[in-house]
């Protein structure tokens, strides 16, 4: 239909000469003033429409035409022009048109398709669809002018009731005549009459000429109509829809589309909710690449989607009310939620097309919501934005969503609030993103940073909350997934997760029971928290209250049965677990409950209830008797169940009686006479704290006696044994806690195992240790173990008692341990192959780490072989071992002159490696830190005043305390660093399952509390290094320091430090709902400076605990405690203020650290491995915080080391008292590494850079340059091997640095600056040949560490070499590069042999060149200012000789 138009348009253009006069014609005749019958002039247009082929009908029947649509107009357009009348007869045929369409009957069939003639001779020449008359007559070039005023007067009788018969509106039938047509002749006069028309016009037929526009007029006048609707814009809101619609298919000229653009923006907030999709689409549609940004940012401040949708309880309201005010005959109208959601939607889909199709828009988004700083500023849309570019296929929209939301979680820009927000208010539009939503909690909950986690698990939480039932089995499954990935931090949320959707949403989370039992087939990857958290959950689902999961409880039962039967250690404990966590969910304490049977009306258990919890527990306990240690993991589980979940009280009666029983009968006797037995050691009582003679004992030594002797007889017999002393400490764990329960705290009826003896034996045996057998070793060294973990759980039960007798009886219970592990200490030194009793039953097991045990005794006589070196020989700091743990390093290098002070030198070892052997001590232990002095008075049978007990927290305790809370501190709020692939997992956790149950901030939040404390100790550390400098005349070495409580004191300071910087190191702080937790933290520090009742400010409080925290640098005992200070001062100054200051105090501090002569207590200068590693780190951060990172290593190179090798041997530098020869290597690495990492910031050289800018470039680069010139150097004289690594590996790291920075720099430098860059290049040509001859040495030493780094440098090298003759040529300089021939050399300057072969000719040339290294080769007068470049090309030449003739000798050799 098409094609036939524009043929017939096209064989009408001859006729387009009688266009004129066919409108003067209807201009002048519009109103004929002769009267012409009507007859007549019906019989021109009715007669020329019938000869032409179209048959008009009257009523509803539709036009017949017989000819094909081209013919017809061919001969309406010749009847016209063959007519005698022509050209008057056009207006005649325009009259009888107008008189045959005043029937709005004719006129409707005029406006409709004309229907083919049903003539069987015709109907293959006519097409099966036809236009309409009026259009076919608009196709004819004389009469569409005429014709279209015609309708357009028309048009308006029509406006009010536009609906003809059949329900068609016959305006928008008028303005469809007039789309699409081949051509019109007039288009600028019929936009002025359409717009005349709009101004007038009702608004729906305003909408339809609005939207016809594109359709009906032509490229040439869419700007003017488009200046047109914008000012109506500008007037009538209404017509946003419809202009914004024509203006996407109008062509606009770019400016004009800002224009309209930016008017439209200017309107946003006036747009009606269900047009702002159009007006969204429009804008992101119409945005060109350059204006993107500033488009979608002004976009994004418009968007306000808060306004959009009411909160869940207005719309509620509303929807009630519009209920309540509904009339009865129509139903309720639809609440405007649905609507507002479906518009926010429709604006989502709009912007996402964009998007996706869009590249520019996506990456704008992205950078436009990486610019917003505050979290006020973010909002919903920001959320919704990265969804949306998440969900779309581009991988860079995914990765930078991904990466965007992360940044802003993890710096709390975007917080749970919002998220929350968002879920609740736009539920349904989330909905549409729940796979993207699925997919970025994922990543977040794989993340090693726990606020990523913890936003991870609230979007999953969320997503549970708030969709349908198949994103709740998406949800499950994909923590089933995590759970079952065997990553530990993984794991553990979202086994945290499901247990809180168990709880919360118990009636859901049944439905998927199946899903999360599936997990018991991945237990074998699971830790014993991990199982207890598992079997929890699943407890809950099946036997909880409402008992929704009842479908999975005979499985339940099945798998503990069969795990408890197993003889497998492993199962037996996943059994043990299980069954203490169905006893935990069926006897669980159940509130009252009105109206729910005579059962549960009390709210207390059943009696069938009650006895099958009684059973299993039963079940569980006999199955575990053949195994002392499942036996002890039963009372610690069970221990675990009573203090963390409120049984119910019948329950606790039946548990705490039978455990009274057991440990009476197992392990208490009376104090009588002295036992007699089979014993290896005699037995006596020991460490009774109670004055009376009579009373209790704990039994340990002829228990353990009895079990030493059973274990050789169960071999033949099977005999059931008896108590066993593994279980000594878990039941005493579990007695405690159920004597809590059933007295709310009071251990008054157990308070005498706080002060009753133990069955031990004299400890003068330990002075003979060497003499005895190696049974008796073993036994001792249990019998301590036991004792001590025995003390521990003592000190655990009762260190929360508030009376003072209490308090100082455990205060003396630590005093215990400490003195039975320096005991225990030495008989392990004794002891090399003994392996510990486990201890600690509920967390992981300790098998795995038993094969390390032997580490501690052979590092003892590693240690006591390096000790006699150390007399003998002076480099003994090498051969030494440390351990890891900084305190140990303290004890490690001051041990000699402890022990020199000591009757004995007696060996020993760290009980570091031993840790997982002993009882974990509560967290709750930490608080005799805060007990001052405690005393009580005794009084005697008068009344009277007989003594006073006094009794204060030593040293030694006071270390023993800190180095349990450090450890704690280190696995609790320190991020858990991912184990490398495919090595094999150590376990951090042992030793720590009761602290995995507690949550990071609990223990922070503990923390916290127990500063002011920390805070009284670190002041008592500094008054106690105070007065020993003041009475030793300034020195920590005199002749009345102890050097047993300088060590303890050492020790304490560092540790104190280090509780604190991991303390403020915490990544939770920056989570919003902790801020204030910080500010009370950094309160407690600034109190101690500052009294007051003003609230501070974040700022005020940084500055005020930096200040704090200073005055303690004057007492640092040693490096280890410098460094540890200098971090926490790093760490406390990064939580806010002023951090340039911040910074150059912290430099200066570690500078001045750097300049002093660190001594131990006995005079000695400190070394070895812990104080190099100190001193690195500490080296580190005073070039990290300096300003001027290039000027502290030149001072330090160039004014440190020449001290250094002016003085004698053992001797320091005098500026720099920490450098001397055993720490120059630690020096120089550090120096090489910051310098490389100083060269990298400095900014590239650009073409558009002034003079000045490059004044200032190029001098910062010939400071590097220098620097390094210094530094490599340096190995003429300090030529060892580890040196040598350092300057090849840094040298190459450099050279890069400066060919990808530095070169740019010099091409667009060159012309200007030619002397400076002469310079640059003379200086570092210097260091390229230094390095040559390293290159040539570590061939001839034939060391691979060192061959390893010569292939990579030799390369970068030659590039340099190539480099430079680029930059020449780049400058019309390259006549002035040369080749010539340079030796290879070896550290001394001395010719490498094996270049012999070369030649004389190579030899001749190489002195050449040599020769020549400070001279110019003679040019021509005119090229006198490219010669200061002349010498830096030769050298540049001479090296890349050298590299040829190295290839080819390393292809040769290697």
């Amino acid at each position: 239909m098409m094609r036939k138009k524009r043929r017939s348009s096209t064989e009408n253009g001859g006729a387009a000469s009688t266009a004129t006069k066919a409108k003067k014609s209807r201009s002048t005749g519009r109103h004929p003033k002769e009267p012409v019958s009507e007859e007549t002039n019906e019989s021109v247009f009715v007669s020329f429409v019938r000869k032409a082929g179209v048959t008009l009908k009257h009523g509803g029947t539709s036009n017949d035409i017989a000819v094909d649509q081209v013919v017809f107009q061919k001969r309406i357009q010749r009847q016209l022009q063959k007519s005698p009348r022509y050209p008057g007869i056009i207006q005649e045929f325009i009259t009888g048109l107008e008189s045959f369409i005043e029937n709005p009957d004719n006129f409707r069939n005029c406006l409709l398709p004309c229907v083919p003639q049903s003539s069987d001779e015709d109907s293959s020449s006519v097409s099966s669809f036809q236009e309409s008359l009026l259009r076919l007559l608009l196709g004819i070039e004389m009469l569409q002018t005429l014709i279209i005023n015609t309708l357009l007067e028309k048009l308006p009788e029509f406006m009010i009731d536009g609906a003809a018969d059949g329900g068609l509106s016959i305006p928008r039938m008028i303005i469809n005549q007039l789309k699409w047509l081949d051509r019109v002749f007039d288009t600028k006069e019929l936009a002025v009459k359409l717009m005349e028309l709009v101004s007038v016009a009702p608004v729906e037929v305003q909408c339809d000429i609005i939207t016809s526009f594109p359709e009906i007029l032509e490229d040439s006048q869419h700007n003017d109509i488009a200046r047109d609707l914008n000012s109506l814009l500008q007037e009538n809101t209404q017509l946003t829809v419809p202009i914004l619609d024509a203006f996407s298919s109008l062509n606009l000229s770019s400016l004009l589309l800002t224009e309209v653009r930016g008017a439209v923006m200017a309107r946003m907030a006036s747009v009606q909710l269900e047009d702002l999709p159009i007006v969204v689409k429009f804008i992101l549609h119409s945005v060109s690449a350059s204006d993107t940004h500033e488009v979608v940012c002004n976009l994004r401040k418009k968007l306000e989607l808060e306004q959009c949708v009411l909160p869940p309880v207005l719309q509620a309201s509303q929807s009630r009310l519009k209920s309540k005010g509904a009339a009865a005959s129509r139903p309720a109208s639809t609440p405007a939620a649905g609507s507002s959601q479906d518009s926010v939607t429709l604006i989502l889909e709009c912007i996402k097309s964009a998007v996706r199709f869009q590249k520019t828009v996506s990456e704008a988004w992205l950078k436009v919501m990486e610019s917003v700083e505050d979290v006020e500023d973010h909002k919903v849309i920001d959320l919704l934005m990265l969804f949306i570019l998440h969900s779309t296929n581009a991988n860079q929209s995914r990765r930078g969503a991904e990466r965007l939301l992360k940044v802003k979680v993890r710096t709390g820009l975007i917080q749970e609030t919002l998220l929350q927000k968002t879920f609740r208010d736009y539920a349904q539009v989330m909905r549409g993103y729940f796979p993207s939503i699925l997919a970025l909690a994922q990543s977040l909950l794989r993340s090693p940073d726990p606020c990523l986690v913890s936003f991870g698990g609230h979007m999953y939480r969320q997503s549970f909350s708030g969709f349908d039932s198949y994103c709740h089995q998406e949800v499950v499954g994909s923590l089933v997934t995590h759970v079952c990935s065997g990553v530990s931090a993984e794991v553990d949320m979202a086994l945290q997760l499901l247990c809180g959707l168990v709880t919360e949403k118990p009636t859901e989370m049944a439905l998927y029971a199946v899903f999360v039992k599936g997990i018991l087939d991945y237990m074998d990857n699971l830790t014993p928290q991990q199982i207890r958290k598992l079997f929890h959950l699943l407890s809950r689902l099946a036997f909880g209250q409402q008992q929704q999961g009842a479908h999975i409880q005979d499985d339940m039962h099945i798998i503990i049965r069969k795990q408890l039967s197993s003889t497998v250690p492993k199962y037996k404990r996943i059994g043990i677990i299980g069954a203490v966590m169905i006893v935990g969910s069926m006897g669980a304490f159940r509130p009252k409950i009105e109206g729910k049977g005579k059962e549960t009306q009390n709210g207390s258990l059943t009696q069938e209830t009650l006895r099958q919890v009684t059973a299993l527990l039963e079940l569980v306990k006999s199955s575990a008797e053949s195994s002392p240690e499942a036996a002890a993991l039963y009372y610690d589980e069970l221990a675990n169940l009573i203090s963390s979940t409120q049984l119910d009280p019948q329950l606790e009666e039946v548990i705490g009686v039978g455990v009274l029983d057991d440990f009476q009968q197992d392990f208490i006797v009376d104090i009588g006479p002295e036992k007699t037995g089979s014993f290896p050691f005699p037995a006596c009582a020991m460490y009774k704290l109670d004055g009376n003679q009579d009373g209790i004992a704990i039994n340990l030594l002829p228990l353990l006696a009895e079990d030493n002797q059973s274990k050789g007889e169960q071999q033949n017999k099977n005999e059931q044994k008896g108590p066993s002393p593994l279980c000594l400490s878990p039941c005493l764990r579990l007695l405690r806690f159920c004597e809590e329960k059933r007295h709310k705290g009071d251990l008054e009826d157990i308070d005498g195992l706080l002060g009753c003896p133990l069955i031990l034996t004299d400890m003068d045996v330990v002075e003979k240790v060497e003499s005895l057998s190696k049974a008796e070793r073993d036994f001792l060294c249990t019998l301590l173990f036991h004792a001590i973990n025995w003390f521990r759980e003592v000190v655990n039960g009762f260190c929360k008692q508030n009376e003072t007798e209490d308090k100082m009886k455990v205060m003396t219970r630590l005093q215990n341990i400490t003195y039975l592990q320096t005991l225990l200490e030495r008989v392990l030194a004794a002891t090399p192959s003994y392996v510990p009793p486990s201890s600690n039953f509920d967390g992981e097991s300790t098998e795995g780490i038993t094969l390390n045990i032997t580490g501690p005794p052979n590092r003892a006589k590693k240690d006591g072989a390096g000790k006699k070196r150390k007399a003998a020989g002076k480099n003994s700091s090498e051969g030494d071992t440390q351990p890891e743990e900084a305190t140990e390093a303290e004890e490690s290098q001051q041990e000699l002159p402890e022990k020199e002070k000591e009757k004995e030198n007696r060996p020993g070892v760290s009980l570091t490696a031993y840790r997982a052997f002993f009882r974990e001590l509560d967290v709750e232990v930490l608080s005799v830190l805060g007990c001052g002095l405690l005393s009580r008075t005794i009084l005697d049978s008068e009344l009277h005043t007989k003594v006073r007990e006094e009794v204060l927290l030593g040293p030694a305790e006071l270390v023993f305390l800190l180095e349990d809370m450090h450890h704690k501190l280190e696995f609790s709020l320190m991020p858990a660093k991912r184990a490398p692939f495919l090595k094999a997992r150590v376990d951090k956790s042992v030793g720590f399952s009761h602290l995995q149950q507690r949550s990071s901030k609990d223990i922070a939040t503990y923390c916290v509390q127990l500063l002011p404390a920390l805070c009284t100790h670190l002041e008592n550390c500094h008054n106690h290094f105070q007065t020993l400098l003041s009475d030793n005349n300034g020195v920590v070495d005199g002749p009345a320091t102890d050097r047993q409580e300088y060590q303890l004191m050492s020790s304490s300071y560092q540790l104190l430090l280090q509780v604190l910087n991991i303390t403020f190191s915490w990544s939770g702080f920056s989570q919003p709902g902790l801020r204030n937790l910080l500010k009370k933290a950094l309160g407690v520090l600034a109190g101690r400076l500052k009294q007051g009742d003003a609230e501070l400010t974040l700022e005020q409080l940084v500055k005020y605990s930096f200040e704090y925290l200073l005055n303690f640098r004057s007492t640092i005992p040693s490096l280890s405690t410098a460094l540890c200070l200098s971090q926490l001062l790093s760490t406390v100054s990064e939580k806010g203020g002023h951090v340039a200051a911040y910074r150059e105090q912290t430099a200066s501090l570690a500078r001045r650290f750097l300049s002093q002569l660190w001594v131990t207590a006995s005079g000695e200068r400190e070394r070895g491995n812990k104080f190099n590693e100190a001193l690195h780190t500490l080296l580190s951060i005073y070039l990290e915080h300096v300003n001027d990172v290039l000027k502290a290593v030149e001072e330090i190179a160039g004014e440190g080391v020449p001290e250094l090798l002016n003085a004698a041997k053992d001797e320091s530098s005098t500026s720099w008292p920490t450098l001397n020869r055993q720490t120059f290597l630690v020096y120089y690495k550090v120096l090489m590494a910051k310098l490389d990492k100083a060269a990298k910031k400095i900014p590239a050289g650009k073409t558009s850079d002034n003079t000045e800018a490059q004044s200032e470039k190029l001098l910062t680069w010939n400071l590097a340059v220098r620097d390094f010139h210094i530094l490599v150097n340096l190995v003429k004289v300090f030529d060892s091997r580890p040196v040598l690594i350092v300057c090849l590996k840094y040298g190459r790291l450099f050279l890069e640095s400066f060919l990808k920075l530095g070169m740019p720099l010099l091409d667009h430098s060159f012309k200007r600056h030619k002397e400076d860059v002469q310079c640059l290049l003379k200086t570092f040509q210097l260091s390229t040949r230094q390095l040559h001859h390293m290159c040539g040495h570590s061939k001839i030493s034939q060391d691979t560490s060192l061959t390893n780094h010569v292939p990579a440098l030799k390369k970068s090298l030659e590039l340099f070499v190539y480099r430079v003759k680029a930059m020449l040529t780049l400058n019309n300089c390259q006549e002035a590069f040369w080749i010539g021939n340079l030796k290879n050399r070896n550290l001394k300057g001395e010719e490498i042999l094996s270049q012999r072969s070369q030649g004389s000719d190579d030899d001749d040339d190489g002195d050449d060149d040599e020769e020549e290294d400070n001279q110019r080769l003679p040019l021509p007068e005119e090229q006198s200012d490219d010669e200061a470049q002349e010498s830096d090309s030769e050298g540049n030449k001479k090296n890349n000789t050298m590299e040829d003739v190295e290839e080819d000798d390393l292809s040769e050799d290697y």
